[in-house]
């Protein structure tokens, strides 16, 4: 699939057409079950600075917190009684604890018959391999937009080098890779986004989540307008039809724009994941990537899947 096939996908082809063929793909490819991975944001702490994120090191108003390996196995437990399929650690960037990391992952892993990803950013490769060797599976590390110097911008002192180099140092490393892009984000050229999805493509990636931009009060970029719901569904369902193999979130953020059909929408543009929150309820709040996060509640997860005609493993509490 070339550049200009993929920028006709997004913005010469009828919604309704793309939609139906990216599902038609979705079927074929990924069948009828939607994997719901369940989300433990264990820390807010970040060494970064990205323009867009409220965990910024600069956010003077971030309460910052840190669970412990007792809150982490609890709130473990309760989304593998739950039935999700996978944990997903996530936490900001820092590079202190690869220690404490690889504690919690064989933690998991020894109490728990689920996979576990980690999401905490660029790492040491060693850091990357001592994870591996506790446990973890998956890694998640979105490359955010593949327009170079955008990228910059955005995450001043980093460079987009870096991060796709990361991204190839955990493939070799033995993971299962997932990535990402911010749909909408002020800067952004709209055939950037045919970008994003080639750069996704060549990658192979294993998981492939995007999300419309939604503002952070406390960033540089608090008064930008919020991204396109409808365009970032467009996106899920030409990155369904180019990366047929992957595994696409419907997310939060869509979620979050749109809480009455977001996340449906996005099954039906060919996603097959869903990712609720298992941060505990004191810590919510201080995750603050982006502001009013929507809590995708697991009734509502089931909901959204029974929705879509989907089928998944979720059981109910108690």
């Amino acid at each position: 699939m070339q550049r200009n096939d993929i920028l006709k996908l997004l913005f010469e082809t009828p919604y309704e057409t793309l939609r139906e063929r990216a599902d038609e793909v979705r079927a074929r490819e990924k069948g009828e079950h939607v994997f719901v991975r369940g989300l433990i944001e264990f820390s807010n702490r970040c060494e970064r600075n990205c323009r867009y994120c409220g965990l910024r090191s600069a956010n003077p108003s971030l309460k910052h917190y840190r669970l412990d390996e007792a809150q982490i196995v609890e709130a473990a437990e309760r989304a593998v009684a739950f039935g999700v399929d996978t944990l997903v650690l996530q936490s900001g960037e820092v590079h202190d604890e690869p220690q404490r990391i690889a504690h919690m992952v064989d933690a998991l892993r020894t109490r728990f018959p689920v996979a576990v990803t980690l999401s905490v950013g660029e790492q040491p490769t060693a850091s990357y391999a001592l994870w591996k060797e506790a446990g973890a599976s998956r890694f998640l590390l979105k490359h955010e937009t593949a327009d170079a110097s955008l990228y910059a911008a955005l995450h001043p002192g980093y460079t987009l080098a870096q991060r796709v180099d990361a991204l190839q140092r955990l493939r070799r490393a033995g993971y299962e890779i997932g990535s990402g892009f911010i749909v909408g984000v002020p800067g952004q050229r709209p055939e950037t986004l045919a970008d994003d999805i080639l750069l996704a493509r060549e990658l192979h990636v294993d998981m492939c989540g995007a999300g419309p931009f939604i503002p952070q009060a406390d960033t540089p970029l608090g008064n930008e307008p919020q991204g396109s719901v409808e365009l970032a569904l467009r996106v899920m369902a030409v990155l369904r039809i180019a990366l047929p193999w992957s595994n696409l979130p419907a997310t939060t953020a869509l979620a979050s724009l749109d809480p009455v059909s977001g996340q449906r929408e996005g099954l039906l543009a060919g996603g097959n994941v869903l990712m609720p929150g298992f941060t505990p309820a004191a810590h919510r709040e201080d995750y603050c990537i982006y502001d009013n996060k929507h809590r995708v509640s697991m009734d509502e997860a089931r909901q959204v899947i029974g929705s879509a005609g989907r089928t998944h493993s979720l059981h109910r509490e108690g």
